[in-house]
């Protein structure tokens, strides 16, 4: 159980790292605080360097069980955040946890002092603190670390915070939580001309007006994701030549997020959107290649995990129901459910807090003690109390 002076503590230490942001890739001085802040704790081991800047704490109870691991997140957004009413503004300029990842490694922190003072029986504890979420590419270089293989895991959990829902009340259920997602950059290839004769040169011009909206078209958003056909795409950027009135362009690109409610279904998107483009191209004469960013598996959750979850939810008295879920937006915890029974759940701050990635979002440090408390009551269902 955590103590008053233990709360104090952890909201301090939720708001450093809140000064300090760090995004995907970038999170050396992130990862540093935590092996610190773990290191008084004693656990078993401590493995840094997964998958980047990962870093994993493991608590053996030294007899035999399964492995529950528990993840957060280490990195922030390249937003500019505007707080002016705290005193932990981020002093990164343009870099800032309004997604709640500080908030989320504190939690795990604090499930850490519970374990240390109160082991657990049989088997392992983890606690995962997973690099480069934001962008999709810190879970499958995780699980894709040969050091990965020694800490492989039975079951695994997650919290995010999410905003709109009362405080404390926890939106989950059993299948898809949170939408298979992918970032697919367009790119279209011509040849300059000069302004007064374009007809000298190829313009994506048209191309590129004809594929913005045969891309929207690919979407049908209708009963949302719990529809398992949903789709969504959405342009998030576009631009063509130079910005000059000399030159008749000669390239452009488009930025198109597609989203879908399961991972076959993003790969059938992501087919029909690269034909689109392919055949439009080939009408005016252009060069086309493609980019895949921000690569998210759809997360699922297990139904024993959810049960599991849950029961430890019911024991403690943490509200929770399916409000608000699935979601659109995606999370980068869908891979450590491929090899283990995996449940994430979303913690409300409450239904009028900033909305995540707003620049005046900021993690409600009361949550503290509600997401830590869930953790360990799951760790203690599944491997005992020694």
């Amino acid at each position: 159980m955590l103590t008053n002076s233990d709360l104090v503590e952890l909201t301090e230490f939720r708001r450093a790292l809140h000064r300090h942001p760090e995004v995907s890739g970038e999170e050396v001085e992130t990862a540093k605080t935590i092996v610190h802040a773990l290191k008084p704790l004693s656990p078993t081991r401590i493995l840094t360097g997964l998958g980047g800047h990962g870093v994993a704490a493991v608590f053996d109870s030294g007899t035999a069980g399964p492995t529950v691991l528990f993840r957060a997140e280490l990195d922030a957004l390249p937003i500019e955040e505007r707080n002016s009413d705290i005193d932990w503004l981020s002093e990164v300029a343009g870099k800032s946890h309004v997604c709640g990842h500080d908030g989320h490694m504190t939690m795990l922190l604090a499930l850490g002092r519970m374990i240390a003072r109160k082991p657990v029986a049989t088997g392992r504890v983890v606690l995962m603190f997973q690099p480069a979420e934001e962008d999709g590419s810190g879970a499958k270089a995780v699980v894709s670390d040969p050091a990965f293989d020694a800490i492989k895991p039975d079951w695994a959990f997650a919290i995010h915070n999410e905003p709109g829902s009362p405080f404390g009340f926890v939106s989950t259920r059993v299948g898809l939580i949170n939408c298979a997602s992918m970032g697919l950059k367009v790119k279209l290839s011509g040849k300059t001309a000069h302004a007064a004769d374009p007809q000298d040169g190829v313009s994506p011009a048209l191309a590129m007006a004809r594929l913005i909206p045969a891309l929207d078209d690919l979407g049908h958003g209708d009963g949302g994701p719990r529809n398992d056909d949903f789709r969504l795409v959405t342009v998030t950027h576009a631009t063509i030549g130079e910005p000059t009135f000399g030159i008749a362009p000669g390239a452009a690109e488009v930025f198109a997020t597609l989203r879908t409610a399961g991972d076959a279904g993003l790969e059938n998107l992501e087919t029909a959107a690269r034909e689109i483009a392919s055949t439009i191209a080939a009408e005016y004469g252009l060069g086309v290649t493609f980019e895949v960013h921000d690569h998210f598996a759809a997360s699922i959750n297990d139904a024993d995990a959810y049960a599991v979850a849950t029961k430890a939810m019911e024991a403690i008295g943490v509200p929770f129901g399916e409000e608000n879920v699935p979601m659109r937006a995606s999370e980068d915890f869908g891979v450590f459910g491929w090899g283990a029974k995996a449940a994430m759940l979303c913690l409300g701050p409450g239904e009028d807090h900033a909305a995540l990635h707003n620049p005046d979002y900021d993690f409600p440090d009361d949550l503290i003690p509600i997401g830590s408390g869930i953790f360990d009551r799951i760790a203690r269902d599944l491997l005992g109390t020694a």
